[in-house]
């Protein structure tokens, strides 16, 4: 049970880092305060990674980037709000005393902008999938399975995973 929990957090880790990734526009990184969470590299990154990783072709890098560039507005949107609810958490936590309802209660109302977060970036990724062979995809699979298997490490390690 445990096990699974774990499993279903670190899935949904995965997709919300995935999903920042789209959130830059410079390729560059954003640090969500000093506690780890983070947006990834920015569309260009992506597609440059997907480009080496498998071997994508021109048509394939054209179309992906298309993808990319179209929905690049919308996950700045969300990462923006995403990123202002960190800090006003972060300042819930800074003057001493834990207010149980305040914190609550603005972990809540970010919840739908989580949600169509994890939604934006599952179409996306669906997208994405689409444009690749089946040899591509079967490549993807194992990049992303490797990725989520060095997470679950991370967590089960309380942070002390590999390449860290």
């Amino acid at each position: 049970m445990q096990w699974t929990r774990n499993k279903q957090i670190a899935g949904i880790a995965a997709v919300v880092a995935l999903a920042g990734a789209f959130a830059l526009s410079q390729g560059g990184r954003h640090h969500m305060g000093g506690m780890g969470m983070g947006f990834g590299p920015g569309p260009d990154h992506i597609l440059a990674f997907m480009t080496d990783a498998l071997d994508l072709t021109d048509a394939q890098q054209t179309q992906a980037k298309a993808i990319l560039d179209r929905e690049k507005p919308t996950f700045e949107a969300l990462a923006s709000k995403m990123s202002e609810a960190h800090k006003q958490l972060s300042a819930l936590g800074e003057n001493g005393t834990f207010d149980e309802a305040s914190v609550r209660a603005l972990a809540n109302q970010n919840v739908p902008t989580m949600v169509e977060m994890i939604v934006q970036t599952t179409r996306v990724k669906s997208e994405l999938y689409a444009l690749l062979t089946p040899e591509q995809k079967a490549k993807a699979s194992k990049i992303m399975q490797r990725h989520q298997d060095r997470m679950m490490q991370h967590m089960h390690n309380g942070g002390e995973g590999p390449g860290l």
